[in-house]
């Protein structure tokens, strides 16, 4: 690798490294922002936002890479014209395909990267993303300690608790229970504690009143009690069995699936199809994007007022890229036997960049050979 590679390649990465990380930024703190209201209205502490906020990372960083290559690839070779850097490139001799070679380079190292992340890290990530999300969920304590306030865990149920002690123990519980149509039962109890058994999570209530109003006839019974256990299986939203997210499941898998795999998992066989092969595409559309950024500000020549026009027709070749990945997966969705159309926007990336290169040698074949 020659000292313009070093050079290029440098420059790249280290705008990439910039501009991924403002772009990331930005993206997670509008994901953090939903993130934390969901975590926070459940009771959960600062720490599980953090290791949620940072399960999430993988997924965003991926979702951003292709965008930041694309900036940095505009921003350094708007700066070479400006600077006049590739006027005297070419000067001396360099035709457009040496000069676009550490773009190449650049873009192949972006494919390793979104591999790497499509299929390692954020299906890993994933995997345990879901699985503390049941675990949070299934976690009830942090929904019931909360003293000194009137509390929803769950669609028809309040609950007042005075205080708590520092084993956990509830004390004055007030606890009213209107799911079920026409009648309205509620608890009161000096103690009470939340405790886990075989058939999930009980509230064991000690010392207290059951309070029974038949909404319809007005008619009010009582009870008491010395101790009385009440389920809060209702409040568990999981539906028996996690089901299995289609992103947490590896790329050889996805690629292998047939029919029965997808009923044994629950899932669409079409949806495990494209995901498999999306990851792949993904991989080698981000090759292409840095090509076509650079390629076609290479159309243009210096100019006092800059290379706009160059910089929107880039960003208008790559921009509807998306629709064509979206018009990809629901061909694939629609049927899996159609797998070839997820890489629709790879295959397009490729053909645009081949015609820009194509274009950027023929007008530096031409600028090398007008006379001095």
């Amino acid at each position: 690798m020659g000292q313009y590679d070093r050079y290029i390649l440098r420059q790249l990465v280290m705008l990439f490294g910039f501009f991924s990380l403002v772009l990331v930024s930005v993206y997670w703190v509008n994901q953090a922002a939903r993130l934390f209201d969901s975590l926070i209205a459940d009771g959960q502490n600062v720490g599980v936002f953090l290791e949620f906020s940072a399960l999430t990372l993988p997924w965003i960083v991926q979702l951003i890479l292709p965008v930041s290559a694309f900036v940095a690839t505009l921003y350094i070779f708007n700066r070479l014209i400006g600077d006049s850097e590739l006027v005297v490139l070419q000067t001396a001799g360099l035709s457009a395909l040496r000069l676009l070679r550490p773009v190449l380079a650049f873009g192949l190292l972006m494919a390793l990267l979104v591999a790497l992340l499509s299929n390692v890290l954020a299906p890993s990530a994933r995997s345990q993303f879901v699985q503390r999300q049941a675990e949070v969920r299934d976690d009830l304590t942090g929904r019931f300690l909360r003293a000194g306030e009137f509390i929803h865990p769950g669609n028809g149920l309040t609950v007042y608790i005075r205080d708590i002690s520092p084993l956990g123990e509830f004390r004055d519980l007030f606890l009213q229970d209107t799911s079920t149509e026409g009648v309205e039962v509620t608890y009161t109890a000096t103690n009470a504690l939340l405790v886990r058994s075989e058939t999930g999570p009980r509230l064991v209530m000690f010392d207290g009143l059951a309070q029974t109003l038949d909404l319809e006839t007005g008619r009010l019974s009582t009870i008491s009690f010395n101790d009385f256990t009440y389920s809060v299986d209702s409040l568990l939203n999981d539906g028996g069995r996690r089901r299995v997210d289609v992103r947490e499941l590896p790329t050889p898998l996805l690629l292998t699936a047939d029919a029965e795999l997808a009923a044994a998992l629950n899932l669409d066989l079409a949806k495990m199809v494209f995901e498999g092969h999306d990851r792949l595409a993904q991989s080698l559309f981000v090759i292409f994007v840095p090509l076509i950024g650079a390629a076609s500000l290479m159309l243009g020549s210096f100019s006092r007022f800059g290379v706009w026009k160059q910089i929107l027709v880039a960003v208008a070749l790559v921009l509807p890229m998306q629709i064509v990945r979206n018009a990809g997966e629901a061909a694939v969705r629609a049927d899996a036997e159609a797998w070839p159309m997820a890489y629709a926007q790879p295959a397009l990336s490729a053909l645009i960049a081949a015609g820009m290169v194509t274009l950027a040698m023929r007008r530096s074949t031409r600028w090398r050979s007008i006379p001095a």
